[in-house]
């Protein structure tokens, strides 16, 4: 907002008054101005001064030629604080060039559209430009990285950011300037300059210390990411530590890893392991349980939608899972359950990346790494015709196994005392331990749960104990569960198996599973929750089971 002049007053060299109007015709006002005026000998004239004596302060400009001078009066209202300032410091003028000239400072002024009004000297020397070239031209036309124009649109302004300019850093400040109506009038950019020695060394100093901290920073996220990672995974077993060292190996690779096991084995808890130890650790990883979402809605869960794409869509639109899953990793769990339709479309994104949303027609690109799991037998289903021979291939790179607890019973302790423990701080209560016989108790049953069925049995055995340690009366519910699923009620010795009746074994434990499902969910009424624990399996595998059973329970 431009400040309108409220009166001139022109003398010549002697004083005498050669025109005048406003109030430079008031005799108080010529009176103060003549007097500065016969005075300029002794104390040189400023080009802007103040009149701070009568009842309103003003502030006086004055351009002074051979002939004479010319005096424009401007109203200060209230106290005015540069009034103040040009007043009452008899060196305001060259404080006010220095800040303009500055050799170590330069100064940028931009108008309310961004286009420059000002740059100080310095700044014109390190840009090339000759004096005033830059004046006129948006600012982005002459200074590059610069957020300028941006303060001057958004009256927020921007204080010590790092900005670089032919090569350098150097720190900014920018900060916009309001009129007394609080308008955003202009914005001012200010750069801190040294010479060309100093602003070399502090630059290498920069990059150095820079180069320093991101090594020391992915030195502790590997450290920590490693720790946390590997000793979620318990047990001090042969299968266990092989399991480690397969991790340790495969997780620095950007290639699609397949998680094999029996359901209640820890896929998930390996997932997690990969991803930190992986360079995508400070990355999302997003979990996708392919068995546990809707055939209608797995379309739609993993690409996205755009708004309006179909009933019932939200407003905005959303971000699917491999959008989500961008520069991280995506966890497929279950992938063996996913719809014959979905796995060509999830071919199709595993072969470039890209996708489109459902309702869009602009093709989207993600960059996440796949780590698929599933307790299914591919073999058989590709045979069947139910999973895609081309899809295996991509998503099984490296392909882990999870060996089952029956496999590695001698972290039984082990895990009971991380049940424990964890048990004992999620209700603030006094930790328990397991006695000699118990162990052995434990260590002699199948676990066809593996080690969800073990967290369970453990957990409920402390909740029935009033005591502070577990025996074997506390874990009696094992024999009817080993009983429902099919397992033994003692370790049974490895032995060499018929192939060729593998088939016919798996279909008949199907059909007890199957029968032992059925019997359970009416026994509990169809809490399929309670179901899930006394059978110590997944919740998301027995909505698998009962969605292959049929729906005479519902889903």
């Amino acid at each position: 907002m431009k400040r309108e002049s409220e009166g001139i007053l022109v003398l010549d060299e002697e004083g005498k008054e050669v025109f005048s109007s406003g109030l430079g015709r008031d005799g108080l006002i010529a009176g103060s101005l003549r007097q500065l005026w016969d005075n300029r000998y002794r104390v040189p004239l400023k080009r802007v001064s103040a009149i701070t004596n009568l009842e309103r302060p003003l502030t006086v400009a004055s351009v002074s030629t051979g002939d004479g001078v010319c005096f424009m009066l401007f109203a200060s209202e209230g106290a005015d604080e540069l009034s103040e300032f040009l007043a009452s410091v008899e060196s305001a003028e060259d404080i006010l060039r220095h800040f303009i000239t500055a050799p170590y400072e330069a100064m940028v002024v931009v108008d309310k559209s961004g286009k420059i009004t000002y740059m100080s000297p310095v700044h014109e020397r390190f840009f090339g430009l000759k004096h005033g070239e830059a004046i006129g031209r948006h600012v982005t036309t002459v200074v590059k990285n610069t957020n300028l124009h941006e303060v001057v649109a958004t009256g927020k302004a921007q204080v010590g950011q790092l900005q670089e300019m032919n090569g350098v850093m150097r720190v900014v400040t920018r900060v916009p300037i309001f009129d007394r109506n609080k308008r955003v009038v202009a914005a001012i950019g200010q750069v801190m300059f040294k010479g060309p020695e100093s602003i070399r060394e502090l630059t290498a100093e920069l990059a150095q210390v820079k180069q320093e901290r991101d090594f020391y920073k992915r030195e502790l996220s590997g450290i920590r990411n490693r720790s946390y990672g590997l000793d979620q995974i318990v047990g001090s077993s042969d299968a266990v530590r092989r399991l480690k060292e397969d991790i340790l190996r495969v997780a620095p690779l950007d290639v699609p890893v397949l998680l094999a096991g029996e359901s209640g084995t820890g896929k998930e808890m390996v997932a997690h392991a990969i991803h930190l130890l992986s360079p995508r650790n400070d990355k999302p990883l997003v979990l996708v349980n392919a068995a546990a979402m809707p055939a209608n809605l797995v379309e739609s869960e993993l690409f996205g939608y755009e708004p309006g794409a179909f009933t019932g869509a939200d407003r905005k639109g959303r971000k699917g899972k491999f959008e989500a899953a961008d520069s991280g990793t995506l966890f497929l769990d279950e992938i063996g359950d996913m719809p014959v339709d979905m796995q060509v479309k999830l071919l199709r994104i595993l072969q470039d990346g890209h996708f489109e949303r459902i309702g869009g027609d602009r093709a989207r690109h993600s960059d996440f790494r796949l780590i698929s799991a599933s307790n299914r037998d591919f073999k058989d289903m590709i045979g069947k015709g139910d999973f895609r021979l081309d899809l295996f291939y991509r998503i099984s790179a490296v392909t882990l196994r999870l060996p089952p607890l029956r496999e590695r019973l001698e972290d039984i302790p082990e895990l009971a005392d991380t049940f424990l423990d964890a048990f004992a701080q999620r209700h603030a209560a006094a930790k328990k331990a397991v006695s000699d016989s118990a162990l052995h108790f434990l260590e002699s049953r199948a676990w066809p749960g593996n080690i969800r069925q073990l967290q369970h049995a453990i957990e409920r055995a402390a909740i029935f104990c009033d005591g502070n340690v577990l025996s074997v009366e506390h874990f009696g519910s094992l024999e009817g569960a080993d009983q429902m699923l099919g397992g033994g009620e003692t370790r049974v010795p490895q032995m060499s198996v018929d192939k060729t009746k593998s088939s016919d074994m798996r279909e008949a434990r199907e059909r007890v599973e199957s029968e032992l499902i059925v019997e359970a969910m009416r026994r509990t009424g169809g809490n399929k929750k309670r179901v899930a624990e006394q059978l110590g399996i997944s919740r998301s595998y027995l909505y698998k089971r009962l969605s292959e059973i049929g729906d005479a329970f519902g889903n």
